[in-house]
């Protein structure tokens, strides 16, 4: 990447210069040019405008010398005026080149330019040929002439000092960005020797860079953020592979040991129907268990949802009703605050077995007052609270009663597989909502079950 990053800045480098280079060579080469042109033309109509013509002849009765003729200023700038009469015989000429042979077209009436090479060198000659008109009709010439080499030299200096100077700039460039690319991607060498260091057996490692709030900078805090996020899944999941394996492991062990009393000899009829009544409690209670982790495997893999329009408050009276007879056999009064109707799109079943869940759940740890389930829509959503006067949750289990197999210790004793509230969660997150709850030891618990319209 350095060394692409250094040919690609270098050749961006010689584009732009380049570029650059010829738009400064072409307009100043035409500049010159022009500059060349303009002072030839008005030096000639200079001239002619000061020649005395008579009767259809340019007059000339002594040689002029150049200070009396005005030459003298065009020759210190260079230049080289040449008067011809109409037969092209040179009655003056001051300048360089004025023993150059002149050589134009006659007929025309309008000044032209040509160029005319200089024998023995490379160069040309510029030259302005404008008519003397006398009664419109030709009567002299006279051209001006002036060496290009001045203007060749100039655009030769400065196509030397482009080439040279653009090939050192983009050379130089090409190192900067090498230099540059390398400090660049150090950071990127960090992410890969932590990355190579990393194994399932340990995340723990995290990139301890600089915050410049750029883009690598960016980088790294989401390479740190996916490895903590990498490390808590990691250890979640040994802690779910841990706790699965010990649940499953007690109905097995349980039944196990019923059926090896069972076959050590003959028993009565009642101790063998209570023997199938304890396989029968042991494998509900295994089947029960299978289902949940199949139903949080499916959902996090990505449940499929059979979207139907529902109204909550017929669902959660029917729910209500259902575990009625649960709350009644523990003294316990179950109340549902519930409004006419709550229209909602969501699956059925899915939406069923969150609020049985948490409802369950409620009686459950609750042992004396009441259980109470609300409802209300406002500002595109619905709400539903579930409020007991339960054992309540210490704080510091709160964070934790959503994970998978998490039990408070005061509710080890009481029948369950501590999935419940990791299905519900699941449940209403995949229908974009969220539970938040709320609970102090010993005066009861909150939740609530937000679901977006």
């Amino acid at each position: 990447m350095r060394v692409r990053f250094a040919i690609w800045t270098t050749a961006l480098i010689l584009s732009v210069l380049a570029a650059f280079g010829i738009f400064v060579y072409t307009n100043l080469s035409l500049s010159l040019y022009t500059a060349i042109d303009n002072s030839l033309s008005l030096s000639a109509a200079q001239t002619t405008a000061n020649l005395n013509v008579d009767n259809g002849r340019i007059v000339i009765s002594e040689p002029i010398t150049p200070e009396e003729s005005g030459f003298e200023a065009f020759s210190a700038r260079g230049l080289t005026l040449i008067i011809l009469s109409k037969d092209g015989t040179i009655l003056e000429a001051a300048g360089p080149f004025r023993n150059i042979q002149p050589n134009f077209e006659r007929t025309n009436h309008n000044g032209s330019f040509s160029a005319i090479p200089i024998a023995n060198d490379d160069d040309f000659i510029r030259v302005y040929t404008l008519p003397v008109l006398d009664n419109n009709k030709i009567v002299g010439w006279v051209q001006a002439m002036q060496s290009l080499a001045p203007v060749r030299d100039t655009l030769d200096r400065l196509l030397f000092a482009l080439v040279f100077g653009g090939g050192l700039l983009a050379i130089l460039t090409g190192f900067m960005g090498y230099f540059l690319a390398a400090r660049t991607l150090a950071p990127i060498d960090d992410i890969t020797r932590t990355a190579e260091n990393i194994s399932s057996e340990d995340l723990s490692a995290r990139l301890t860079l600089p915050d410049t709030e750029d883009e690598v900078s960016r980088l790294a805090k989401t390479f740190n953020n996916m490895l903590g996020r990498l490390e808590n899944g990691f250890k979640r999941e040994r802690q779910f592979t841990t706790d699965a394996s010990h649940e499953l492991r007690t109905p097995l062990a349980a039944m196990q040991t019923i059926l090896s009393v069972g076959r050590e000899g003959e028993r009565p009829k009642a101790e063998y129907r209570q023997a199938l009544d304890d396989l029968a409690d042991e494998t509900n209670r295994m089947r029960g268990l299978v289902e949940d982790l199949l139903i949080l495997a499916r959902g996090e893999g990505g449940l499929t949802l059979q979207s139907e329009a529902l109204d909550l408050s017929v669902l959660l009276s029917d729910v209500a009703d259902s575990l009625r007879p649960l709350a009644l056999a523990k003294g316990l009064t179950l109340n549902a605050q519930l409004p006419s109707e709550l229209p909602f799109k969501g699956d059925m079943d899915s939406m069923i077995r969150l609020f049985v869940n948490l409802l369950d759940n409620a009686i459950k740890y609750t042992d004396m007052g009441e259980v109470t389930i609300s409802a209300f829509q406002d500002a595109g959503e619905i709400r539903v609270t579930l409020a007991d006067t339960g054992i309540g949750i210490p704080a510091d289990h709160l964070p934790h009663i959503f994970e998978r197999f998490y039990r408070v210790e005061s509710a080890r004793s009481s029948a369950g597989s501590g999935l419940g509230l990791a299905i519900a969660r699941q449940i209403a997150q995949t229908h974009g909502g969220e539970i938040k709850v709320a609970s102090k030891s010993g005066t009861g618990t909150t939740l609530n079950v937000i679901l977006p319209l």
